[in-house]
């Protein structure tokens, strides 16, 4: 269904980029403050800071690493299956891990070791999120890019 992309669906402009990584952050953030509260009662206002900070640096990271993988898979054409997303997500998620982590260290005051952990425990949650977020998106957009395309004929 979604295997066979074409370059015209992978051509997406800065602005809906934009709207995906606003979209994509919205929602885990969402659902994260909701699980913290319930599952780790931390106080807010400090992890809110933290949380805000992360979201913004993978806003940036999502657009960056998005146009990137687009751009290798235009260049190869792979298609864009189970294997493909996974691989999109860890790569992502690693890349995201290399600021974060020093970010987290100094703003909680513990080790590397000890944010690592942390940061280890979010990916355990965005790797699922980030497969399921991009498949279910791509799934809509394509819905929405043939209804546009129906419509114009």
């Amino acid at each position: 269904m979604l295997d066979a992309v074409t370059e015209t669906e992978l051509n997406k402009s800065l602005k809906e980029r934009v709207f995906h990584s606003i979209l994509f952050e919205v929602v885990a953030n969402i659902l994260i403050a909701l699980m913290l509260a319930v599952i780790l009662a931390v106080p807010v206002t400090k992890s809110a800071v933290l949380a805000a900070l992360s979201a913004c640096t993978a806003m940036l990271w999502n657009v960056i690493f998005n146009r990137l993988f687009d751009a290798v898979q235009q260049r190869t054409g792979f298609s864009r299956n189970l294997l493909a997303r996974i691989a999109h997500a860890v790569l992502f998620e690693a890349g995201l891990l290399a600021v974060l982590i020093p970010v987290t260290a100094w703003w909680f005051n513990v080790s590397l070791v000890k944010a690592l952990a942390l940061q280890i425990a979010l990916v355990a949650f965005f790797l699922p999120y980030t497969v399921v977020f991009n498949y279910l998106y791509d799934f809509f957009r394509l819905q929405w890019v043939n209804r546009s395309r129906g419509a114009e004929r």
